[in-house]
């Protein structure tokens, strides 16, 4: 309410209120005049009421009456305008619920006027509503009135006003029931004393209902009053109606609010004496009419039954029975029956249809079935209801199979025959559903003796969906599509079963669990409670036993019905899911039945699942015995005879298996089909789940079983366990592929059928064990005379004598002996013995039983085996690749048995010969899995070493001192493996040796986890051997190792390997047995130095640890220079990590930290690695544990430094040998040329820091050199087009590759350590600097590798080269590395320039000469950023050089540097290579500027010092200035760009240095004055020049502006001739020369004739350049000077 009582909703209701008034008044001015007036007052009134009151909608509510009167005035017109603006107007005001009771009825007589003359319906309609929806104020015959008036509206002519007012009815009716609803929850608290109801003949007057339920009530009767054709009491004014319409209210009603019927009585006598007597009167023609009979004899014409109110009246009969069944008990019982009726096969399909999805209704109701039972099958004298619908369904089932359907005009009955002649003729069946004949069955289908119903998807499990009873639209009655009724009707059967079944074991678990609770609490009872416990105790026993009275009536009452239907079903099934449905309701309600102690129905259930899983007419008395009883009692279903169907054999059903039958004569062959063995699967589950319930229908299945057994061929396996035979000897036992994929797991069931057993009780138990004697009685006959032996060539027979033995021996080692076997050596020997003995047979069933046993004797025997266990063994050892994968892989079970359960209880001894076996399995051949596994267990056995190691060693130890005094008592050598070891470490070596072998087992995957399993127990177990063994470890088992991995990986073949066996892909990094050698290689490689790194400190105490180290080397050297990436790379990972030893001694002072060099250098390769190796190693020693395990006090061993030393220079010359050899140029280029990768190499020179570290006091210029051919010759390295686009950097970005940044980083360490090192390590500076410098070149000419053909990235801005352009190589881009370079080189200088070396190897005429390159070339360079770099290094280097040079001047180190850096100079300034076309303005004035710091650095760093510096060189700078001066334009600009190209700037600092230099004013040197006379006079000449020229061309140009540059250059001049004179005036007089004065003042005259010009900058400039000359002014002196000549 708060949304229209707020003061702004008030104010706007008030505001619209007056503006509707008005706009009443304005239509109504000219026809309507007492409206108009009414609509004013109106005006007022609103006004008066919204002055004088605070609550202006009670206000408002109290006068409605009059406020709404012009409105129904205006309404009163009759004109559609005025009356909608009225309506509208209305509507707002009842939507503010400002209308009274009274205003509410006027409304509602102007609303009936207006119906009556068919004015503005819909508007009406939705008045009404809205009036009834937003308050309670209109009652009784207002309300009447306008309900009438929506049912009169709903039968106009008029189609969308009808629809409108059915669905305004409806709301309004719906409105009506919960209003009453609000008012029981409004008055629930006060309980009123119910009045008796006189039966008084008129019912208007229902004194004792409160209102709103008081027009329900009234409502509700006419709503009876007029489906029954009679006239309403209340509804006054209805003029016609519909049945149909009727029936659908009733029942929304009915459905909505069943808590009003069921609350008032008034309302439930409605229900019994007017609802109900309605019904059963409209279903009269329903239940006359016969199909087919003629009715013209009949004098009194039966009315045929019409589908819409018939199926409302259904919908109503369900709602009744589901919600007011409780009321209506006598009701409900006429209704079912009726139902029931209408399943007959004399009624319309599509009432028989209707009918049937009402039952399903029902039926997944179970409580309500269960009500059933007990208000009707459990009393005296009433009709058996729910036997009736249950017996019903299974007769309507039949019927359809029986009787071809007719009913149904648009199906063409089926042409049954049709299947005995064979021809395939469709039938038609419901529209777009097509059913082959003949052939097999399309559609999942029924089909009986011919006729053929296809089974439809109509509901989900467990709920009702109706179709038809949903179509209230339709008048005629629809066609129903075959087999949807049947669909239904076999639905309705198995929710039924679902629903019963679920209820009753439910309730049966309840009471089970009370039971128990309650005789708990009953045993223990205190005192004062034991009355009241006994007391509970027996009443719920009382309740007990009637509820299982009624679950046994439900069970009895249906349990016929349904297995004829079921049976009847099973044998029509031609669909799997269908056929496991109807099986699946057989096996519950059998085990129902069992639960509750139903024998007769149990074993009936039973004997239908085990016909279906026997071919048809199978000779089985015990079945044929328990159906005859059962077939003589014929079921009467409603007075019918109907006889149990017995199965056709007809059935299209496909055969899976053809197999003897069990008998004692042989006779023919039986077929079992698919269903047979569906049915077995369900008989297996009855049995396995339900052995409880069974009883003494243990019989019938387990003969069932066996003869089952018999026909599929199945053999016994170990300890009886069935198993299918892989070729049945047989003679005719045929079993399709579709039956082989079940056989397995019929069989495992079958095989753990008698497991279970041991969850039955005795009584169970019991009855399971006399079936079993029944039959092995039987069973015996048959077998008599034949000997059991298991040498028989029958291989039944060999199998069941192979059987006996293995018995045997198991119940002898079984038995409780008297003293215990495992004491009794002697006779657990003669028992275990012949068990080996079986290893001679060659038969493999033999080997499988025999197996079988010794797997059955660990799982019972194995903790007291003892001294049989070398026999238990040696059964698994003796087991070769050829004996088949099924013997293996038994053998393998126990052997894997035997090392997760038994390695505790077995003697030490013994461990050997397991490692044996379990290497063995290792390397046979059959079986991958098999070989993997059996790595695994070789892992969990070093663990279980590992674990109890201790123990191991003590009894070990205990034999060996027994052997050994043996061995010398017999006077001969003790005789085992790796004699002088330990016996423990001697077990150890076993196991390594084992996993050695396993290494290079041909198949790639057991050599990859046998290598990861190897160097995982050596790292993680190494510690618990003796320090002599590890002599062994390394000779005899890694390197050892080594050796046979590197010659078969060097043998390979480079075939390439289609697919792994099977159709597993292979990777292409691994297609060739090279390449999965190659793996291993790198696994074997990387273990082995990562034990030489993580156990160092064990093996250098060794001795012969150097010629380890030299062997370790030489193996990493070969896999280095190995024709394979993989595993070059693997190699120099592995040499990376021997290299990151640090002897103990340095870092005991900071145990935590795990070794590193002190470098910063990316110890790990980049990210470009290959596949990292598989399983990571575990280190279990952190360097702090290694430190710990030497005692506290004393320090640790350090080995002689010396030996270390040697160590590291034989690691050095190593990497000299793998560098020269993978960096150089091969001789001859062609395809196949191999070319190391950018990885390997990158990987290669980030080793050199770390080795450096250790060699880098006695490292020297040799060394140096030797690493400069390896670092040029790596960079130089091309990469392969295909790695190209992952290593390039694209253009954008000038990044150095890893490769070239690990180059930088090595140049870079050895600088560090020539920095701090000694006075002769110095020496080396000049090398470093000629390398970096070679490396500088390459940004303009690359490096060549030999002949191969590359392609350059050159200049990304001309030739923008394709990455995949045919060449096979690409040659790295260098500009970003030489540019790196050029940095390093300046760093470097900066820091070394006075080095003694450095001065005397002339290093800075190389830098400038180098630099040169760059400088020259300028915009030819490849990137422009190059030449850049090279001028600001040059000034770098010339900023710290010339001084330098100057201090040096004197010893001559520097004179050819001079004439060097002038040519650069040249070169650079006056470049000959011209700047490229698009070269933007600004980027032009940048490079300007560069020029001009050179210039800069002319005048700061050269000229102030000319006296130290050869004068030749002066005169080259002079002479360059004085060019730079002089305006030089480029010819190749436009006119508008010249004044910018003309390096305008560029010149004037030219000219200001000569000016500079012109007028220093100490000369101190002749020569010096001669530059600045030199200068001068260069100078003014050239002013002279530029100004007649200039006087020249402004004559001749006339009117024209004269070009831009020239103005330009007239102004510079003028300036620098003002500049000029200022100068000279500054300068002391004796320093100017006379010459000169008189070439200044030449220039007036000609500055004079300037002054015409007409450019007005030229003007100010000449203005400038005139003011000086004042200063020559003098009167003219008497006596002629002599300098004026």
């Amino acid at each position: 309410m708060s949304g229209t009582s707020s003061p702004g909703a008030v104010k706007k209701l008030l505001e619209n209120m007056q503006g509707d008034l008005r706009g009443l008044s304005l239509e109504c001015r000219k026809k309507f005049p007492p409206v108009k007036e009414a609509a004013e007052s109106g005006i007022i009134k609103v006004k008066t009421i919204a002055a004088r009151n605070s609550d202006i909608l009670a206000a408002l509510k109290e006068n409605s009456s009059e406020v709404v009167q012009p409105f129904l005035m205006g309404c009163g017109t009759k004109e559609p305008k005025i009356t909608q603006l009225c309506l509208a107007a209305i509507q707002r005001l009842m939507s503010h619920e400002v209308v009274s009771e009274a205003a509410a009825g006027n409304i509602i007589n102007m609303l009936w006027q207006l119906m009556e003359n068919s004015l503005e319906e819909l508007k009406l309609l939705q008045t009404v509503l809205v009036l009834l929806t937003t308050n309670t104020v209109v009652h009784d015959e207002a309300l009447s009135k306008a309900i009438v008036l929506c049912f009169r509206l709903h039968f106009t002519k008029d189609n969308i006003t009808n629809n409108t007012a059915a669905a305004t009815v409806r709301q309004v009716v719906t409105v009506v029931f919960e209003r009453v609803v609000a008012e029981d929850e409004r008055y629930k608290d006060t309980i009123d004393q119910p009045v008796a109801v006189q039966g008084n003949s008129n019912r208007r007057s229902v004194s004792t209902l409160k209102p709103c339920a008081k027009d329900a009530y009234m409502l509700f009767q006419d709503l009876c009053q007029l489906v029954n054709a009679d006239a309403p009491y209340w509804l006054v004014g209805m003029t016609e109606m519909t049945r149909t319409f009727g029936l659908e209210l009733l029942e929304s009603v009915l459905n909505d609010f069943p808590q009003v019927f069921l609350q008032h009585q008034e309302f439930s006598f409605l229900l019994k004496e007017r609802v109900c007597p309605l019904v059963i009167k409209l279903f009269s023609p329903n239940i006359k009419f016969r199909q087919g009979s003629s009715t013209s004899s009949s004098p009194a014409p039966v009315e045929k039954p019409y589908f819409p109110i018939c199926m409302r009246l259904l919908r109503v009969v369900s709602v009744l029975i589901k919600q007011f069944y409780s009321l209506l008990v006598t009701e409900c019982e006429i209704f079912l029956s009726l139902l029931v009726k209408f399943l007959d096969a004399d009624k319309p399909q599509w009432l028989r249809a209707v009918a049937v999805e009402s039952i399903h209704r029902l039926c997944v109701q179970p409580q309500l079935l269960r009500s059933f039972c007990q208000s009707y099958d459990m009393k005296q004298h009433s009709t058996k209801v729910f036997r009736d619908i249950v017996n019903a369904l299974g007769s309507f089932i039949q019927s359809l199979f029986l009787v071809p359907s007719t009913g149904n005009t648009s199906a063409t009955p089926n042409q049954t025959g049709s299947n005995a002649s064979g021809n395939t003729s469709s039938a038609q069946t419901s529209p777009g559903v097509v059913g082959m004949r003949g052939g097999a069955t399309v559609l999942p289908a029924f089909e009986y003796r011919g006729t053929w119903i296809p089974i439809l998807n109509v509901t989900v499990q467990g709920s009702a969906k109706a179709t038809y009873l949903e179509m209230l639209d339709k008048v005629e009655p629809p066609t129903i599509p075959e087999g949807y009724a049947m669909s239904v009707a076999f639905h309705c059967l198995l929710d039924l079963v679902r629903g019963i079944t679920t209820m009753i074991e439910g309730e049966l678990g309840e009471a089970e669990t009370v039971n128990e609770t309650t005789a708990e609490t009953t045993s223990l009872p205190t005192q004062s409670s034991e009355q009241q416990d006994l007391q509970s105790v027996s009443n719920q026993s009382e309740k007990d036993l009637v509820s299982r009275a009624v679950w046994e009536e439900m069970v009895n009452a249906c349990w016929c019905g349904l297995l004829a239907a079921l049976s009847l079903l099973l044998d029509a099934s031609t669909d799997e899911a269908a056929t496991e449905s109807i099986l699946k309701a057989e096996l519950t309600m059998a085990a129902l039945c069992g639960r509750l102690g139903l024998v007769t129905s149990r074993d009936a259930f039973i004997t239908a699942i085990c016909k279906g899983s026997l071919p048809p007419h199978y000779a089985l008395t015990v079945l044929n015995s328990t159906t005859a009883a059962l077939s003589s009692k014929s079921y009467s279903i409603q007075g019918q005879n109907v006889q149990m169907i017995s199965p056709s054999s007809e059935s299209h059903q496909q055969v899976v298996a053809v197999g003897q039958p069990l008998a004692l004569q042989p006779q023919g062959t039986v077929m079992l089909t698919s269903k047979n063995i569906q049915c077995m699967r369900t008989l297996l589950n009855l049995a396995h789940c339900h052995g409880a319930v069974l009883g003494t229908s243990w019989q019938l299945v387990l003969a069932t079983l066996q003869h089952l057994v018999w026909i599929l061929g199945l053999k016994p396996g170990v300890g009886g366990a069935l198993k299918p035979g892989r070729a049945v000897e047989g003679p005719s036992t045929v079993l399709t592929t579709a039956v082989m994929t079940d056989l397995p797991v019929i069989s495992n069931i079958l095989s753990r059928l008698f497991e279970s057993s041991q969850y039955l009780d005795d009584v169970s138990l019991h009855h399971l064990i006399n079936a079993l004697c029944s039959l092995s009685l039987e069973a015996m006959d048959m077998a008599y005379g034949n000997n059991k032996v298991c040498q028989h060539p029958n291989s039944r027979m060999r199998e069941w004598g192979a059987e006996a033995l293995t018995s045997l021996i198991k119940a002898g080692l079984t038995f409780s002996h008297d003293p215990p076997l495992s004491q009794n050596q002697r006779l657990q020997l003669l028992l275990l013995n012949p068990l080996k003995e079986l290893s001679n047979i060659s038969h493999p069933d033999i080997g499988i039983k025999q197996l079988e046993c010794v797997l059955q004797i660990l799982q019972s025997q194995g903790d007291s085996l003892g001294p049989g266990w070398p026999l238990v063994l040696g059964v698994m050892g003796a087991i070769r690749s050829d004996q088949g994968e099924s013997l293996i892989r038994t053998a393998f079970q126990c052997l894997q048995l035997v090392v997760t359960d038994f390695l505790p209880t077995m003697p030490c001894t013994c461990l050997q010969i397991v490692v044996e076996v379990a290497g063995n399995f290792g390397l046979h051949n059959q079986e991958l899995n098999i070989s993997l596994t059996s790595i695994g267990l070789l892992w969990n056995i070093s663990d279980y070493f590992f674990q109890r190691g201790e123990i191991i060693e003590k009894e070990l130890n205990k034999e060996e001192a027994v052997l050994q005094k043996q061995a010398e008592e017999k006077g001969v050598m003790l005789n085992r493996p790796f004699h002088p070891a330990s016996p423990f470490d001697c077990l150890w070596l076993c196991l390594y040796a084992k996993l050695g072998e396993l290494c290079v087992d041909p198949r790639p995957a057991v050599r990859k986890s046998a290598g990861q399993t190897l160097f995982s127990t050596i790292g993680a177990h190494g510690t618990l051997l003796q320090h002599s063994t590890w002599h062994t470890v390394i000779w005899k088992v890694l390197f050892h190792l080594l050796d046979r991995v590197r010659e078969s990986s060097t043998t390979a073949d480079k075939e390439k390997i289609e697919s792994g066996g099977g159709n597993i892909l292979i990777h292409h990094s691994r297609d060739t047995a090279e390449k999965q050698w190659a793996e291993t290689w790198v696994l074997t490689l990387a273990g082995v130095a990562r034990i030489f790194n993580t156990r160092r400190y064990l093996l250098q105490p060794l001795g012969d640890f150097s010629q380890a180290w030299d062997v370790l080397l030489d193996h990493i050297q070969s896999a280095a220079l190995s024709k394979n990436n993989e595993v070059s790379l693997a190699a120099l990972k592995s040499f990376q990590e021997i290299l990151q030893i640090v002897s103990p001694v340095r870092d005991s002072e900071k145990p935590d930290t795990p070794p590193a060099i002190n470098v910063s250098v990316p110890v790990v390769v980049g990210t470009t690695t290959a596949t990292s190796l598989g399983r990571s190693f575990m280190r279990t020693d952190s360097i702090g544990e290694r430190i710990g395990r030497y005692s506290g006090s004393e320090p640790p061993v350090i080995t002689d430094e010396i030996e270390d030393l040697n160590l590291w220079w034989a690691a050095w010359n190593s990497w000299y040998r793998i560098g020269s050899e993978s960096t150089r140029p091969p001789i001859t280029c062609d395809k196949l040329t191999f070319i190391p990768s950018q990885p390997f190499l990158t990987a290669l020179i980030q080793i050199f820091p770390a080795l450096y570290q250790h060699i880098k006091t006695g490292f020297s210029m040799d060394d140096l050199q030797k690493l400069g051919v390896i670092l040029h010759g790596a960079v130089s390295v091309p990469i392969s087009s295909d790695a190209s686009p992952f290593i390039l950097p694209s253009y954008t970005e000038a990044v150095l590759t890893s490769l070239q940044e690990a180059v930088l980083t090595a140049l870079d360490v050895l600088q560090k350590a020539i920095c701090v090192g000694s006075e002769s390590m110095q020496i080396m500076y000049p090398a470093i600097f000629d390398q970096l410098l070679a490396f500088v070149e390459f940004s303009c000419k690359p490096p060549q590798y030999g002949q191969l053909e590359t392609k350059h990235i050159a200049n990304a801005k001309y030739n923008q080269i394709q990455l995949f352009a045919p060449a096979e190589w690409v040659a790295l881009n260098y500009v970003p590395f030489a540019e790196r370079s050029v940095e390093v080189v300046v760093d470097l200088y900066q820091k070394t320039a006075c080095h003694k070396a450095v001065v005397t190897e002339k290093v800075l005429q190389n830098i400038i000469k180098t630099l040169r390159i760059p400088l020259s070339l300028k915009y030819s360079c490849p990137s422009e950023s190059t030449w850049k770099l090279a001028v600001s290094s040059l000034l770098k280097v010339l900023s710290i050089g010339l001084p330098v040079a100057r201090q040096h001047a004197s010893s001559g180190k520097f004179d050819s540097m001079w004439p060097e850096l002038a040519n650069t100079f040249e070169d650079f300034l006056f470049t000959k290579s011209t700047p490229p076309y698009n070269l933007s303005v600004q980027e032009f004035q940048k490079n300007e500027s560069i020029d001009v710091e050179v210039v800069q650095l002319i005048s700061t760093e050269i000229l102030p010092y000319a006296n130290f510096i050869p004068k030749e060189f002066v005169g080259q700078i002079m002479t360059m200035l004085n060019k730079g001066s002089i305006h030089s334009q480029s010819s190749s600009f436009t006119e508008a760009e010249i004044d910018i190209r003309m390096r305008e700037e560029f010149s004037k600092v030219c000219f200001e240095t000569l000016l500079q230099f012109s007028f220093s004013n100490k000369v101190t040197t002749p020569q010096e004055g001669y530059i600045s006379r030199m200068a001068l006079s260069v100078l003014l000449k050239r002013s002279q020049d530029v100004l007649h020229r200039y006087i020249e061309d402004e004559r001749l140009s006339g009117k024209c502006p004269l070009p831009r540059q020239q103005v330009t250059e007239i102004i510079f001049v003028l300036k620098a001739v003002s500049t000029l004179i200022d100068s000279l005036k500054k300068t002391q007089p004796e320093n100017v020369d006379a010459n000169t004065w008189a070439q200044v003042i030449a220039l007036y005259p000609t500055l004079v004739e300037c002054i015409t010009c007409s450019s007005s900058e030229v003007r100010s400039a000449l203005k400038e350049a005139l003011v000086p000359f004042k200063d020559f002014m003098h009167p003219p002196a008497s006596k002629v000077q002599n300098g004026a000549s």
